[in-house]
């Protein structure tokens, strides 16, 4: 059972983690007040309109007023979130290595993405990173899509070469703003539905018909070996990126000040 002391400290924590995520965001959204103040009080006006035609007790007044504040409340913390969601999107979108760290913190269905990129165009600064799950492998490109597809095939050839004989899938994920990329804000819910990018080593004949129902393909024993194997893979391709680049350095972003998180 929690203390008399720690509630009011996460209560505190909570009104703070708002502040900080409302100073991060207002400077880029200068509508921010106005929207914010619109639906924290649009309930209260809506149960107003409704209470005085059907004249309520005062018990019921009150009872409504304080769930119109309620709800309320809750609109304003996720119009809040969603526009500091926007802005920092907005703010590192373009930036190398900007894909890998909005999915790096994804902690579940066995999601890894490390933050070493298998490829990388020392001109163009175009990159390419694997990652897996329960459903498969992930291949996240940044940059021109042609080249990146390109760089793509080499690599999932390469893949096959430690998984031969199994039917994991491999998924290609390419990040941009082109009409076959998908956008940095979309990018983790991509991810996690992954309704919209099939496997590039089925038809989609197939995978129609045991696509997206077929969530995890891989046991926690399975994917350990698989990372292992790609590890190992990784250990003697050697990481080919040019002195002067650090990409193990991505773009960072607030989480914080995204969501909370």
């Amino acid at each position: 059972m929690a203390s008399k002391d720690t509630q009011p400290a996460k209560k505190q924590n909570i009104i703070k983690q708002i502040i900080q995520i409302y100073r991060y965001t207002a400077p880029e959204e200068p509508m921010l007040p106005w929207m914010l103040g619109g639906v924290f009080v649009l309930p209260i006006i809506v149960a107003v309109i409704l209470g005085v035609p059907l004249h309520w007790s005062i018990f019921i007044w009150i009872l409504m007023i304080i769930t119109a504040a309620m709800l309320g409340v809750l609109l304003f913390t996720i119009v809040l979130t969603n526009r500091a969601d926007k802005v920092g999107y907005a703010k590192i979108e373009g930036r190398p290595g900007a894909a890998v760290s909005v999915l790096k913190n994804i902690n579940k269905a066995g999601y890894s993405f490390p933050e070493e990129p298998v490829w990388m165009d020392p001109r163009t600064k175009d990159a390419i990173w694997r990652g897996t799950g329960y459903n498969g492998i992930y291949l996240l490109g940044e940059g021109n899509y042609g080249p990146v597809m390109r760089e793509m095939d080499k690599q999932e050839h390469r893949i096959k070469g430690v998984t031969a004989g199994s039917s994991i899938p491999v998924y290609r994920i390419s990040v941009g703003k082109g009409d076959k990329q998908v956008r940095l804000q979309n990018l983790r819910r991509a991810v996690l539905r992954e309704k919209t990018y099939l496997p590039s080593n089925h038809s989609n004949a197939l995978m129609r018909k045991i696509h997206p129902r077929v969530r995890f393909i891989l046991t926690k024993e399975e994917l350990a070996t698989l990372n292992d194997r790609l590890r190992t893979l990784q250990t003697k391709q050697g990481f080919g990126i040019p002195k002067g680049i650090d990409p193990t350095r991505p773009q960072r972003m607030s989480r914080r000040a995204m969501r909370g998180r």
